[in-house]
């Protein structure tokens, strides 16, 4: 076992890898499941060009939804669009400028997307 300088416990070879919030094995951490379904409530659909070479992508961000879940809402997001994406951080990123299409779409799967930004 090791312990933290401040006297937590980060590792135990029983659990593995411990959260420092809660205490508990990773697996099992109550802190990410509340932080998760904490969300604001507002799903937000935005394009976005910064730092991409000119090129857009649309976010959407906002939703309470576990790892699992969102990965695959953004897999029928981008099929749904006919093109590439990621999810990162909690934020879908589908390639290109599709802010109408996505809204659409996650409309049909009983979300209140909110148009933001220009």
């Amino acid at each position: 076992m090791k312990s933290s300088s401040n006297g937590g416990l980060v590792y135990s070879t029983d659990g593995g890898r411990m959260c420092p919030e809660c205490r508990q094995p990773l697996e099992g951490c109550v802190c990410k499941a509340r932080a998760v379904a904490a969300g604001d409530g507002v799903v937000r659909v935005s394009r976005q060009t910064k730092g991409r070479g000119g090129k857009s992508v649309t976010l959407v961000k906002g939703l309470a939804l576990d790892a699992a879940a969102l990965a695959l809402l953004g897999k029928q997001l981008r099929t749904a669009c006919g093109s590439g994406g990621t999810v990162k951080d909690g934020v879908i990123e589908v390639q290109g400028d599709h802010c109408e299409l996505v809204m659409e779409a996650l409309r049909k799967h009983g979300h209140h997307p909110k148009r933001a930004g220009g």
